[in-house]
């Protein structure tokens, strides 16, 4: 695929708080091309996660236009989206949100099975990327018995498993101690380079920015 993973033409996205209009994107144009892995840094506050929900389809209320491995998400039906969604992109947040009464292995499995996956190709793919992350004797493990960062390299692994060609992460590490994070986020990139996926990562952590292919600055509601 040559085309663009996502494309972001003057994406806007404002909000009406006590009356007072404030426009948390003004203009936002970015091209993410295949296989690259992208940084994005700015301060908390600074918009970066209201962002990543509009290039994940995950609400409402953007103007602009995004565009998902070239199909404009703003023209389509809301199933379109979803089956967008679920076919392109894989999600990484701050907090796990793993499904507590499932192990590890389990939540790797899930989102595949509602992807169409056969159960043993699923099976055999978790135990894969869960090895792959250092978590191969921790499969039957469920949330509540695993560290924070096991847990995080759990949903790194929920997040790839489908291999999708976008992978949005807001702030993968940003719960997670320095070595833990330096950890994961080796981890993480690996597989993501590996299987060649693209990758949009906002963090506020300049350290680990540089680590990225390319870096892009969220700075009053437009990218430098």
């Amino acid at each position: 695929m040559s085309e663009a993973v996502v494309r972001l033409i003057d994406l806007t996205r404002s909000f009406e708080q006590g009356g007072v209009r404030i426009d948390v994107l003004r203009g936002v144009n970015l091209t993410v091309a295949p296989g690259e892995i992208v940084a994005l840094l700015g301060p908390s506050g600074s918009g970066k996660s209201t962002m990543l929900q509009a290039v994940g389809l995950l609400e409402g209320g953007f103007g602009g236009t995004i565009e998902i491995c070239g199909v404009d998400a703003s023209k389509v039906p809301s199933d379109r989206r979803t089956a967008l969604r679920r076919s392109h992109l894989g999600f990484v947040y701050q907090f796990h949100h793993l499904l507590q009464d499932f192990n590890a292995e389990e939540n790797v499995i899930l989102p595949q099975l509602v992807a169409g996956v056969d159960r043993e190709a699923a099976s055999v793919r978790a135990r894969e990327l869960l090895g792959a992350l250092g978590l191969g004797q921790r499969t039957t493990h469920r949330p509540s018995q695993l560290s924070g960062g096991e847990q995080q390299r759990v949903a790194v692994a929920r997040a790839l498993a489908n291999k999708p060609q976008l992978v949005l992460a807001d702030e993968p590490t940003g719960n997670l101690d320095e070595i833990t994070a330096d950890r994961v986020l080796d981890q993480f990139l690996q597989l993501v380079r590996g299987q060649g996926s693209s990758a949009l990562i906002a963090t506020h952590n300049e350290r680990l920015a540089l680590r990225m292919d390319r870096v892009v600055r969220l700075h009053e509601g437009v990218l430098e």
